[in-house]
């Protein structure tokens, strides 16, 4: 790694320069720009592909002789801190297609704000997508030791030590992405230190898909955050069935006067159901049939209960899955800010049918095309990917009576294009015209409720030697 660069004002070391940095976004105390932190040296390190396929480079982040997963690649070219953030990455070894990665450092995840800094935003308990990062993990072509953003306060490279996720740097992306692309998406390891270049053995390869991923990133109890103005502002409340959720979907939820009780993924919701006005089903890890329960429990509640629904990601998949849709696991599947879709049907005011919308993607597995054998019954298409003609939403038939809707993509854009962000506002006001101006459901009693997630930081620190970075 780069020797420290040490600061012109004070003299002070890099180290300290965080700290500061770290103390002033809190209003405590002003200092220079971060633009570098201490990590672990780097060490040779391989990344080995289960095809047999092997590049030479060095290592960043945690070192660790060995860290096995599926390796995927994203086209996003920013966000990515969102990226790897995001829990839909568990169990993967993410391939940026991006030469530099680094260039902008990573902020503090604690700050109890968002990246975009809207008003109607409250603390959901991280800054990026999730509390720490989520992919196996990383793979980059450039790594930039130096960084800058005012929002900084470590490098890439610090900040997957901390986090115990390995990376290497210096291969060659390129070649990667094309084999990925061609031959799909495969089974590696990342390797350093002595012996880095010797290939795992064919059995040592563990395919994290078999793996119930959701279990990991799901929250263990539940916990509800209100809008702006606390629960008696909230136009609706909203439950949310936790597969792995991106933090900014509560917030786009938040914004539109939503209160949301997060829920376990193997919740027993239609024990509660009639307290809430509406049913959110997050995106998550790993493959749909990973949680036969959570279909189940879907499947029920679609059967016996006619309020809004809306899934995104896991969630789309799991609404296909309790309608008695299939889902198969994609050749290397979407994963990137660019991705256009175009819509089959028109809902609410955001969304007109016939036109393409950009998009955000993070999934590896897909919905089946309707055939003659296996026709949907009571669903249609509402979206299509213009790509590769794969599914990309689904929602209920008018004559269903039914208001269902799942996307296998990101409106909520972290990060990534807003194009369909308004799919939010619509889902708000399709259940607060259900509830018949009731005003928003009690949701779940107070004890059977834990604290909303609190960021590491908050007041636990009173100097910057006793900050733990």
């Amino acid at each position: 790694m780069l020797a420290p660069l040490r600061f012109s004002i004070r003299q002070a070391p890099a180290a300290n320069g965080l700290a500061r940095s770290m103390l002033a976004t809190r209003g405590l105390a002003t200092a220079a720009p971060v633009t570098w932190t201490p990590a672990p040296e780097s060490q040779p390190a391989s990344l080995h592909l289960k095809s047999g396929h092997s590049w030479s480079g060095k290592s960043f982040g945690a070192q660790m002789p060995k860290r096995f997963g599926e390796v995927v690649f994203t086209t996003s070219i920013t966000s990515y801190t969102e990226s790897l953030t995001d829990p839909s990455y568990q169990g993967q070894i993410l391939t940026f297609t991006q030469p530099l990665i680094g260039n902008y450092g990573v902020p503090n995840n604690f700050t109890g704000t968002s990246p975009v800094g809207n008003a109607k935003d409250v603390d959901v308990g991280s800054f990026l997508e999730s509390r720490g990062v989520q992919a196996a993990g990383v793979v980059v072509s450039n790594l930039a030791e130096r960084f800058s953003h005012f929002e900084a306060i470590e490098s890439l490279a610090s900040w997957c030590a901390r986090h115990n996720v390995p990376g290497i740097s210096g291969v060659d992306t390129r070649a990667i992405t094309t084999l990925l692309r061609d031959q799909g998406s495969t089974l590696g390891a990342i390797t350093m230190g002595e012996g880095h270049e010797v290939a795992p053995g064919q059995a040592d390869f563990t395919d994290p898909q078999t793996e119930k991923l959701i279990e990991r990133v799901s929250t263990k109890q539940p916990y509800t955050i209100h809008p702006v103005g606390g629960a008696s502002a909230a136009r609706v409340h909203i439950a949310l069935l936790d597969f792995g959720s991106k933090a900014n979907i509560v917030r786009c939820l938040i914004r539109e006067g939503a209160s949301v009780t997060v829920l376990p993924y193997n919740y027993d919701f239609n024990a509660v159901r009639d307290q809430f006005d509406g049913l959110f089903l997050s995106n998550g890890p790993g493959s749909p049939y990973s949680i036969p329960e959570s279909i189940e429990t879907v499947k029920r509640t679609i059967e016996q209960w006619d309020k809004p629904i809306f899934g995104i990601c896991m969630g789309h998949q799991i609404i296909g899955l309790a309608a008695g849709i299939e889902a198969y696991r994609m050749r290397f599947g979407n994963r990137g800010h660019n991705q256009p879709v175009i819509a089959l049907a028109s809902t609410g005011s955001s969304i007109k049918r016939g036109r393409v919308y950009l998009s955000s993607q993070n999934h590896g597995w897909a919905l089946k095309h309707p055939t003659a054998e296996k026709p949907w019954g009571k669903w249609d298409v509402l979206f299509g990917n213009v790509n590769d003609g794969s599914i990309e939403g689904i929602c209920s038939s008018p004559d269903s009576g039914k208001q269902i809707w799942g996307v296998q993509f990101h409106p909520e854009n972290a990060g990534g294009p807003d194009d369909c962000q308004g799919m939010f506002k619509d889902f708000i006001d399709v259940v607060e015209a259900k509830t018949g101006g009731k005003g928003a459901g009690k949701g779940l009693d107070s004890g059977l409720l834990a604290p909303p997630p609190e960021g590491p930081f908050g007041a636990v620190f009173k100097t910057a030697d006793e900050l733990r970075v």
